[in-house]
């Protein structure tokens, strides 16, 4: 139906649901300092209008073509919030919001945690860095929902994914 660089919006039958351009994965990171602090990055998201309180993630191959997901995920943690990982662990893939976008992203639990920089993403996304302890993540979630921040629902699947194994995902 229409086409944009990163964005397409397709229709199936009487379906209609919007596509990312590319792979449209997306490598989500769920990381674990040894402190048991989380890291959480926000932003503001033009869709929203508002700044969002997210896990880090990014476009798999968004730099380099045939990137993989532990490489993508390694770039993104160190970009977005200034850590490197001496461990990365798929989780599992799955899908942002199935009824309306083929969208789909890879957990990834980074553990083994080194501060190697301040983080805050590329030139432009203006992203802020949050350590949080694991234990106060929902009182923490909010209060930055009562400060106006949309929270992207992959936070709930931070408490959840606390106790799901590491699985081998197929290639």
């Amino acid at each position: 139906m229409w086409a944009g660089k990163y964005l397409a919006a397709k229709r199936c039958g009487p379906w209609e649901y919007a596509t990312r351009q590319g792979d449209g994965r997306a490598a989500v990171l769920l990381a674990i300092d040894d402190e048991d602090h989380v890291l959480l990055v926000d932003q503001y998201r033009v869709p929203l209008g508002r700044r969002s309180l997210e896990l880090p993630a990014g476009l798999v191959g968004d730099d380099v073509a045939d990137e993989g997901v532990e490489a993508a995920a390694a770039r993104e943690l160190e970009e977005e919030t200034g850590y490197r990982a001496s461990r990365l662990d798929i989780i599992g893939d799955f899908a942002s919001s199935p009824g309306m976008t083929s969208e789909t992203f890879t957990l990834v639990r980074a553990s083994g945690l080194t501060r190697v920089g301040d983080g805050g993403g590329v030139a432009g996304e203006g992203i802020t860095v949050h350590r949080v302890p694991v234990s106060e993540v929902a009182a923490y979630v909010a209060e930055r929902r009562a400060e106006g921040f949309a929270i992207d629902v992959r936070i709930l699947v931070l408490l959840g994914t606390l106790v799901l194994p590491t699985t081998v995902r197929p290639e």
